[in-house]
């Protein structure tokens, strides 16, 4: 998010845009402040939420300013709809970094199951000489190396999150990335940093109600992330489906949330192994669940403009559709690369980048799937990446990609496929 009070953002498209941007970087660095129990990164989601705070009075002003004529109202609330939502989700990240400046602690058991993530968070800071300082990003191709990628840069008291591969990396620059965890070792070599060892889990403890608790909020938190990319994406596309399985998505947390309670306060009764967690850190559980609940709140609140048909802005589509990453939907068509192959054997987080939000099959979703999901055709992949990337993700889902200058509309045309020999 600009910083700079000289270099702010000049319209209500992009101010959205980079508050939703800047939102969902707040999530990111709050669990991996988390995960790291870094205030390092719990201190930058502080910082973003004065910067996140101002932007949202600049556009709820500008909202109010832009209406002209009574036949307006509608549309615009619709935006300070969303307005609210994204300011909300800022909120919930805050809250989640507290827990580290607070020292309320969480179990280990959490730290290890966020390690399995499929995508996570990190922080470095660059140091002069290693091989990041002073070179453009594009020369380290990261994403490809070590399957991470940058997402923001703070620079001293300034913060850059339109980050492309002409981007030079300075001496004491502090990247935030997001990828597969799987490249942070490497990647803390390339920056010169102390070695860091990944959390392990311990075989020799059989499953309790505090481990039932720590699965049921990683398992809210995925869902949770994956309902607000959904949330988008049905709000771009205006696609009912869509947002009727995000109100599901929301169900689902909200009953997610209870059985995590219950574990928490059994384990709590029984007296949970002080080496796996204190009360402390059982409070710390509870806190991190109703930050989820919360952001699965804001994903069904976007929807709601679908769901209850309102008048939706046409400046929301086109903001929410120009961020630094994209939503793609698209099918896995026969005897392309993607047919019958899992996810994790793609590479797709590396190579082109992308996430996989959901796969639609048939009638229903599968949400935030892991990489032994096996692929097959017919299968929809609903994905958010580098807008570069999504024509690399057609092609292993056996499409070319087009889009039309004009309109910004996507094509795809069955790529040919090989001749018999």
């Amino acid at each position: 998010m600009r910083s700079d009070p000289e270099d702010k953002p000049r319209n209500l498209k992009s101010m959205l845009s980079e508050a939703k941007d800047a939102s969902e970087l707040m999530v990111d660095l709050a669990y991996a402040a988390l995960y790291f129990d870094d205030e390092g990164m719990a201190d930058a989601v502080l910082g973003l939420e004065g910067d996140m705070s101002a932007l949202v009075h600049e556009m709820r002003s500008l909202a109010m300013l832009a209406v002209r004529h009574p036949r307006e109202v509608d549309g615009m609330s619709s935006v300070l709809q969303v307005v609210s939502s994204i300011e909300q989700i800022a909120n919930a990240a805050v809250d989640i970094s507290k827990i580290v400046l607070q020292h309320l602690g969480i179990p280990r058991a959490l730290i290890v199951d966020l390690a399995q993530a499929a995508e996570v968070s990190h922080r470095l800071v660059v140091a002069k000489g290693s091989h990041l300082a002073n070179r453009p990003l594009r020369d380290m191709e990261l994403p490809v190396a070590v399957g991470m990628r940058v997402v923001a840069v703070q620079r001293g008291r300034h913060w850059l999150t339109d980050v492309g591969g002409d981007s030079i990396v300075e001496p004491g620059d502090v990247l935030f990335m997001r990828g597969d965890p799987a490249g942070i070792v490497r990647l803390r070599e390339l920056a010169a940093m102390e070695r860091w060892h990944p959390p392990e889990p311990d075989e020799s403890q059989a499953p309790n109600d505090l481990d039932r608790a720590v699965d049921t909020l990683v398992e809210m938190k995925n869902l949770s992330e994956a309902a607000i990319g959904l949330a988008y994406s049905a709000l771009v596309l205006r696609d009912l489906s869509l947002a009727r399985e995000v109100r599901s998505m929301h169900e689902l947390l909200e009953g997610m949330k209870v059985s995590m309670q219950t574990w928490v306060l059994r384990a709590a009764a029984e007296g949970a192994d002080p080496a796996q967690a204190d009360p402390a850190a059982l409070r710390g559980l509870l806190h991190v669940a109703e930050a989820a609940e919360d952001i699965g709140d804001q994903a069904r609140n976007i929807t709601s403009l679908i769901l209850e048909d309102e008048d939706i802005h046409p400046v929301l589509a086109l903001a929410l559709g120009d961020t630094e990453d994209v939503v793609v939907q698209v099918p896995v068509a026969p005897e392309s690369r993607a047919d019958g192959s899992t996810l994790g054997s793609l590479g797709l987080a590396v190579d082109p980048g992308y996430h996989v939000l959901a796969i639609r099959r048939a009638a229903s979703y599968v949400y935030n799937p892991t990489r032994t999901v096996r692929l097959q055709v017919g299968d929809e992949l609903l994905a958010s990446g580098p807008e570069e990337g999504r024509d690399r993700l057609a092609a292993v889902c056996g499409y070319f990609m087009q889009i039309d200058e004009e309109t910004g509309r996507v094509q795809l045309t069955p790529a040919a496929k090989p001749s018999s020999p």
